[in-house]
């Protein structure tokens, strides 16, 4: 491992995870034996098909019906879950090993053949009349407890297609998910050359932080060289993925790319926009400003690309030790209250995390729900840096939400993105201001200053490639998109949201191609910005009442997804469909820049 400096403890200390609670290895007998098992419980669920609508007139029985057919789904979920959950986790940390990625792939074609039969349940409820089910929920209580979970089965029904359609596109799905593996693959196997030394991607990233320029433009230059020769490939993967959706999204009415993403969200899609706009809008006074007052730190008339997330100081800031680390992340949740900090020890207890960074494992970090019945694994690249240390909060957060959320059972712990990235981005900040508030005087301007950039990296930079994922999408509904014209698309968006105190230097055209959201998950990225100015809003209300808001945010929390972003937020006295609530977020970046710009 190439770090930028030492720690006080090797960064490699981190621990690896034990996924022996799934499974003990690819050979473990419990994965044959629960693939049988799931297959018997959709047998069973298929005996109920056409029961449902067969059960219309009668509330009761159809209230029986609906609740014995979700709760056999959902055991069923359950077990192809954490089959689903295992083989990626395992994959995750061996995109190098053949035999990882073929068992990941074939593993997956087996639960796609289980679960595809069970089609039939979404579509034969949408098929049920609103009235119908009202009255079944209440001729028979237990199955309200479904309600949620109906509301956003049935918010599907104006895009479903026939049963026949649906299974083939189901089918289709572990056929169409080898190009996010060839994706991960091509970036696993990414070698990048800086001066005299050879980087994984997540290593050479990381030293786009170095206190050196002279390290820094290396790093950025090989990277610009190794993106840059697996352009061609990326550029067929992105454009493939985008017309498999936009095949698919025209069968399905959808009128615009992003719907699918915004609907599966509970979001309207001009909610999304106004928020696009109003980032968009405060460019000049946010990134443009900061980064020209970067420059004046750094003395420098304009910054280059690779100084974007430069220390202000040339001397080696600060490193962490991974036991350092986990006392301020755990310090920090306990500043919280109620039992988040308790949630939080367990996933260093068991192991239930893998930092180690090394060759073969894929880059950035995440924390990956398994089922309500399984608990979390949380992801990330150890370098031990500053930056490390708001990843490892940032991806507890995402674990301790999921663990909150778990009681609410697979189906309704699942929380829509609009709401997803809440108690992740919470735990970050709520760690930055520990790390401000006990920083010595002297690093207290370089703190703010990656506080000012993390902010700018989740909303403008998100926004950013919102945009850039968008324009890509329309031009893409024209025809393939050459890899040229993409490197132009993304330097316009970039260069509009860093504005003129930054280089885009030769070579970063190519730089969309390590975002993994792009493939894997068209048009999350907005949902960073959106949990982002949403707890800006949290953590302006908590700030007037702190222990008030503990018990309100808990059950925020624990209600998984169980409620729409607009009545989870009500408690608190926020309504996000104002469009002043997304100024609540922009103005408290804002504020930050004002401070720093008082130190400049």
């Amino acid at each position: 491992m190439n770090a930028p400096f030492k720690t006080p403890a090797d960064p490699l200390d981190a621990p690896l995870w034990d996924l022996s609670d799934l499974y003990a290895s690819r050979e473990d007998a419990r994965i044959e034996a629960d693939l049988e098992r799931a297959g018997a419980l959709v047998g069973e669920l298929n005996g109920l098909r056409g029961q449902l609508s067969a059960a219309q007139g009668d509330p009761a029985v159809l209230g029986q019906r609906l609740d014995r057919a979700i709760t056999l789904y959902e055991q069923a979920s359950d077990l192809l879950g954490a089959l689903g959950a295992y083989v990626f986790l395992a994959a995750s940390t061996n995109r190098n090993d053949a035999g990882a990625q073929g068992f990941e792939a074939t593993v997956r074609e087996k639960l796609t053949a289980i679960a595809t039969p069970t089609i039939w349940v979404t579509l034969e409820i949408n098929q049920l009349e609103d009235t119908a089910v009202e009255a079944a929920l209440k001729a028979h209580p237990a199955a309200a407890r479904w309600s949620p979970w109906l509301r956003r089965t049935r918010a599907m029904k104006p895009h479903e297609l026939s049963q026949e359609l649906e299974t083939f596109l189901a089918e289709r799905g572990p056929i169409s998910a080898q190009w996010p593996r060839l994706f991960d693959e091509t970036l696993a196997a990414l070698k990048v050359k800086a001066g005299k030394d050879g980087l994984t991607l997540a290593e050479a990233l990381n030293r786009l932080s170095d206190p050196k320029g002279a390290r820094r433009k290396a790093a950025a230059e090989g990277l610009d060289e190794a993106l840059g020769a697996k352009a061609s490939i990326m550029a067929l993967v992105l454009n493939t993925v985008a017309a498999d959706k936009a095949l698919e999204d025209k069968w399905r009415g959808f009128k615009r790319p992003a719907d699918s993403r915004h609907l599966s969200n509970e979001v309207d899609g001009e909610s999304v926009d106004a928020m696009a706009e109003a980032v968009t809008a405060a460019y000049p006074v946010l990134s443009h400003r900061y980064y020209a007052l970067k420059a004046r730190v750094l003395g420098k008339p304009k910054l280059d690309q690779w100084d974007r997330n430069a220390p202000l100081e040339t001397t080696a800031p600060r490193g962490w030790d991974w036991a350092q680390a986990k006392e301020l992340v755990l310090e920090s949740f306990s500043d919280l209250g109620g039992d988040f900090a308790e949630r939080a020890q367990g996933f260093f207890d068991k192991p239930w995390i893998d930092g180690k960074a090394r060759p073969g494992k894929q880059s950035g970090a995440y924390a990956h729900p398994v089922t309500s019945d399984r608990h979390p694994y949380v992801f990330l690249n150890w370098m031990g840096e500053r930056r490390d240390v708001l990843t490892l909060a940032h991806e507890l957060g995402h674990g301790v939400h999921q663990t909150l959320a778990a009681g609410q059972g697979s189906l309704l712990a699942d929380t829509p993105l609009t709401l997803a990235e809440t108690a992740s981005i919470f735990a970050e900040g709520l760690t930055f201001d520990r790390l401000l508030k006990t920083a010595p005087e002297a690093e207290k301007r370089g703190l703010l200053a990656g506080r000012i950039e993390d902010g700018l990296n989740t909303v403008v930079r998100q926004i950013a490639f919102h945009r850039f994922e968008t324009r890509f999408h329309d031009e893409r509904a024209r025809g393939e998109v050459p890899v040229e014209r993409i490197g132009e698309i993304w330097l316009e968006e970039m260069g509009g949201s860093l504005g003129p105190a930054i280089t885009l230097n030769p070579g970063y055209e190519h730089w969309w191609s390590y975002v993994s959201h792009f493939v894997h998950s068209p048009f999350y990225v907005y949902a960073y910005a959106f949990g982002d100015l949403l707890v800006a809003a949290l953590m302006e209300t908590r700030a007037k009442d702190p222990d008030g808001f503990t018990p309100l945010y808990r059950r925020l929390l624990a209600g998984g997804g169980s409620k729409g972003y607009v009545e989870a937020l009500a408690p608190f006295g926020l309504n996000p469909r104002d469009p002043a609530f997304w100024t609540i977020g922009t103005k408290r970046l804002e504020r930050l820049i004002d401070q720093f710009e008082t130190m400049v």
